[in-house]
């Protein structure tokens, strides 16, 4: 009787760690994908379009306000200047951030609220951020970004 409870409590004591490491493991993976996010978007709110295109896959899908760009380099020929130009004018408050990694995929759910000029006008946008990364063997590499924002109403700032 004591021994089967011995086993059974080593038993239970080596699972409980496999499935804590295991956690752990992706709680690592999800915060190194957020790391590669925050330095894309660091390097996007500084106009460093080098490194910013550093933290894209070469296929990366870029879906923004109905329009799509299919690749890094459709990024960089198109909006990237003009997203560095908007963001380093901005104040970008990050409001909730959640991510997941499971296996060579994760994902980086983020909402802000951006306060920039537009010409005379104080514009206040709320912005919603969802990018997937694939694991590569130079790390979290973005593979997918979908931005939607809408002004935010005044009462809430």
């Amino acid at each position: 009787m004591k021994t089967t409870f011995i086993i059974l409590a080593l038993s239970t004591m080596f699972t409980a760690s496999a499935a804590f490491a295991h956690g752990k493991e992706k709680h690592e993976q999800a915060a190194d994908a957020v790391a590669a996010v925050e330095r894309f978007s660091s390097a996007l709110g500084a106009g460093d379009l080098d490194k910013a295109t550093a933290e894209l896959d070469p296929a990366v899908l870029i879906l923004e306000s109905g329009g799509v760009e299919r690749s890094r380099a459709e990024y960089l020929a198109g909006h990237a200047k003009s997203d560095a130009d908007f963001l380093k004018a901005a104040q970008v408050t990050l409001t909730h951030r959640s991510a997941h990694a499971a296996g060579e995929f994760a994902w980086v759910a983020s909402e802000s609220n951006i306060h920039a000029m537009k010409g005379k006008e104080m514009l206040m946008v709320v912005s919603t951020e969802t990018m997937v990364l694939r694991k590569s063997a130079q790390g979290w590499k973005i593979v997918h970004i979908h931005w939607s924002s809408r002004r935010a109403s005044a009462e809430k700032h």
